[in-house]
C-alpha cells in the first residue's frame, strides 16, 4: 500500500467515476477560479448552517507530568508537505509528541518542517545525526523514508503515523521493522458514526460523501463505512460517494477543485443536505461550497470545526482519529521501556476514533439517536458490529468507484 501512497506530495496529512489524471475534476468540469469568499454568515441566514454563537471547542486537561528532567528522551517529529500549526494531520500529532514528552519528563520535542516530498529522506537524517532516541513521521506519504531510515538505524525508535506496515507484501518498505511502530486507525468505524449522524439529520434523504481518490485504502474505508452507517438508521437513504480525481495532487492538495466539484455536485444533486468530505487539503474546498449551499457538513481526521473555524457554521461534526493520543502513547511507552512495534491500531475498542462534539447543532442529535451512536461504539469495540457491512466494500486492495 505504502508503494501507491507515497505519491501523495502534499494529502494533508485530506455513482460516478474518478476523473482521469489531470483531466476534469467532476461531476463536470475543473475550474482554476479561486473559491468564493461569502461570509459564512449569508449561508447560514438561507439554509441549515447556524452562527457559531457563544459555542467553543472543548479544553484539553492538562497532563500529568513526571518530575522536570526524569527522562532524557530525545524526540523529534518530521512532518508531512506543509506546516506544523496546519491545524491538522501535522499539529495534532506535534500536540501528541508534546504531551507524551511531558508525561515522562522528556526535553520538549523538537520538529523539522516538510516543504516537499523531496525532503523525506534528508529531514528523517537529520535526527539520526543529532542521535535522537524517538523519530516520529507524520502521514502515510512518509512510509518509505521512514521504514528505510528505521532498518538501517535499529537502535532508534521510529513512528510512523498513518503507516501501515504489510508483512505479507514484498519489497522491504512494507516489511515491519522492530523498532519501527506505525499507528493505524480504523477509519470505517469513524466513517460509520458520521453516516449514522448524517442519515439522522437529513431531512431530504439524500446524503454525500466527497473523497479525494478511489484507491487510497483509508479514504475508501471512511466513505464506505459513511456509508453503511446511514444506511442502519434508513435502509432507503440515497447515500452519494464520489471520487474527485486520480491525480493525487488535485485529489489531496487543491482546494480550489475541491470547491468546484462539490459545487457540481450539488448543482447536478439539488436534494443532498449533508456531505461528508474526505480529501485532505482540497476538502477544505468541498466545506466551502457546503457552507456556501447552507447545507450540514461533516469534517474528517481532526475536529474542523476548530481546524476549518470559515465554515464552521455549517460543520455538525467531524469523523476523528485520536491523533494526539496515538502519538503521545507511543511516545510514554518508548519512554517507559516498552515500545512498540509493527501496526498498532486505533479503533472503536481504545478510544482510538469518534466523533467530535455537535457544538451548535447539538439538539440535531436527540437522545434517540445519541443511544444509537453509543451503541454502534460499544458493538464496533467488542467487534459485534462490523463498519463495512453491508455492502461490503471497505478497501479490498482495488479502487473503489464510488455510487
Amino acid at each position: 500500500m505504502l508503494a501507491i501512497v507515497t505519491l501523495i506530495l502534499a494529502a494533508c496529512t485530506g455513482g460516478g467515476e474518478s476523473a482521469s489524471p489531470g483531466a476534469s475534476t467532476d461531476p463536470g468540469t475543473s475550474s482554476n477560479a479561486e473559491p468564493s469568499t461569502a461570509p459564512a454568515s449569508e449561508a447560514a441566514s438561507t439554509g441549515l448552517c447556524r452562527p457559531v454563537g457563544d459555542a467553543s471547542a472543548p479544553s484539553s486537561p492538562e497532563p500529568e507530568t513526571a518530575e522536570p528532567g526524569s527522562s532524557d528522551l530525545k524526540i523529534g517529529l518530521v512532518t508531512d508537505v506543509g506546516t506544523l500549526d496546519d491545524r491538522n494531520f501535522n499539529q495534532f500529532s506535534w500536540e501528541g509528541a508534546l504531551l507524551g514528552a511531558a508525561i515522562i519528563g522528556a526535553p520538549e520535542p523538537q520538529s523539522v518542517i516538510t516543504t516537499e516530498s523531496s525532503e523525506y529522506d534528508a529531514n528523517i537524517q537529520s535526527f539520526v545525526d543529532e542521535e535522537y532516541d524517538v523519530i516520529v513521521t507524520v502521514g502515510f506519504a512518509l512510509g518509505t523514508a521512514t521504514a528505510t531510515a528505521a532498518e538501517a538505524n535499529p537502535d532508534i525508535h521510529f513512528v510512523g503515523v498513518d503507516q501501515f506496515q504489510d508483512p505479507t507484501a514484498d519489497g522491504m518498505d512494507f516489511l515491519p521493522v522492530d523498532n519501527y511502530e506505525s499507528l493505524i486507525f480504523n477509519e470505517a468505524q469513524a466513517g460509520y458514526l458520521a453516516g449514522m449522524v448524517a442519515a439522522s439529520i437529513s431531512e431530504s434523504g439524500e446524503i454525500a460523501a466527497v473523497g479525494g481518490a478511489g484507491f487510497i485504502p483509508p479514504v475508501v474505508n471512511y466513505m464506505r463505512g459513511y456509508e453503511n452507517g446511514a444506511m442502519s438508521i434508513n435502509p432507503d437513504i440515497s447515500v452519494n460517494l464520489k471520487y474527485i480525481s486520480d491525480d493525487l495532487a488535485v485529489a489531496f492538495n487543491d482546494p480550489t477543485a475541491g470547491k468546484t466539484f462539490a459545487d457540481q455536485l450539488l448543482q447536478q444533486n439539488e436534494n443532498i443536505d449533508v456531505m461528508f468530505q474526505v480529501a485532505g487539503k482540497t476538502g477544505n474546498g468541498v466545506l466551502q461550497s457546503v457552507e456556501e449551499a447552507g447545507i450540514y457538513g461533516i469534517g474528517v481526521d481532526v475536529d474542523q470545526w476548530v481546524s476549518t473555524p470559515d465554515s464552521a457554521e455549517c460543520i455538525v461534526t467531524s469523523a476523528e482519529k485520536k491523533l494526539t493520543l496515538a502519538v503521545s502513547e507511543a511516545i510514554v511507552a518508548a519512554g517507559e521501556g516498552s515500545a512498540r512495534s509493527s501496526n498498532v491500531f486505533y479503533g472503536a475498542d481504545n478510544d482510538g476514533i469518534g466523533l467530535a462534539p455537535f457544538y451548535q447543532f447539538e439538539d440535531l442529535i436527540d437522545s434517540e439517536t445519541q443511544g444509537l451512536l453509543d451503541d454502534a461504539l460499544a458493538q464496533m469495540a467488542s467487534g459485534d458490529l462490523d463498519p463495512c457491512e453491508p455492502s461490503g466494500l471497505c478497501y479490498a486492495g482495488e479502487a473503489d468507484p464510488g455510487n
